[in-house]
């Protein structure tokens, strides 16, 4: 069988934005920021810690935060502390409708490719069409949970949790965080893209092709040669009425 080139764009799009998305929900890269934290106090705990680096008067800081890790570096350094988000960013509601969303697409994802792998049945003749245009709908579907989970995470990116970064930044005395989009967010992006043009080509493969040069079908199959039947003689499409009709009385 000739696999439409509809299917396998969805076959090969799906799994890949299912990839990316995956990888954009467990890296702790949402949003990131940086501050300079001054050391030139004395009995500063950091200077003690890494006093081995020789005479340092500062250092700075990168935090970033994901849906469910948090993190803080020393830059140009091994120095890194991870913990699961907690405090008012976890309790954030558009943080926690962000969670519930990408998970959602992450199962209707891989829901819509298994049901998009049988449909297709590359190892038959005649492809299920229906559900492979039914898997399609739900991978198309995934992909717009995960959009409408990276706008809300994006366009209010800055608020979230602002209560618990405040508290921490006067707690250490450190200057604001500006917080700014990091790499997960754009993996995310084009995870979802991939996504929807994915499921979009697996739905488009609903439609049968019209074979309009076929005498008694209406459309043939995928899989069936119209080329066949066009090119056969007349005497044999005469025959093959003629035993029809025989085999009807």
């Amino acid at each position: 069988m000739q696999t439409p080139a509809s299917m396998v764009m969805g076959i090969v799009f799906a799994p890949l934005g299912l990839v990316l998305l995956f990888t954009a929900a467990i890296t702790p890269q949402w949003r990131e920021g940086q501050t300079r934290l001054d050391l030139a106090r004395p009995g500063s705990l950091l200077r003690t810690m890494i006093k081995s680096h020789g005479s340092v008067d500062s250092l700075l800081l990168v935090r970033s935060d994901g849906l469910w890790e948090s993190c803080l570096q020393v830059e140009h350094s091994e120095l890194k502390q991870c913990w699961p988000v907690a405090g008012p960013y976890q309790r954030d509601r558009r943080v926690r409708l962000a969670q519930g969303l990408v998970l959602t697409s992450l199962f209707l994802c891989g829901t819509g490719i298994v049901l998009a792998c049988i449909g297709v049945r590359c190892w038959t003749d005649i492809p299920l069409r229906g559900v492979a245009a039914t898997g399609g709908l739900l991978v198309v579907m995934a992909g717009l949970l995960s959009m409408i989970a990276l706008v809300v995470y994006t366009h209010n990116l800055e608020r979230l949790g602002v209560h618990d970064s405040q508290q921490e930044v006067n707690n250490t005395r450190f200057p604001q965080l500006s917080l700014r989009p990091a790499g997960s967010l754009y993996f995310g992006w084009l995870g979802s893209c991939l996504q929807v043009l994915g499921g979009g080509a697996l739905v488009f493969s609903f439609k049968r092709p019209k074979c309009r040069t076929c005498p008694e079908f209406a459309a043939c199959p995928a899989c069936r040669r119209c080329s066949e039947i066009r090119n056969k003689p007349d005497s044999d499409m005469t025959e093959d009425r003629s035993s029809k009709r025989l085999l009807r009385i």
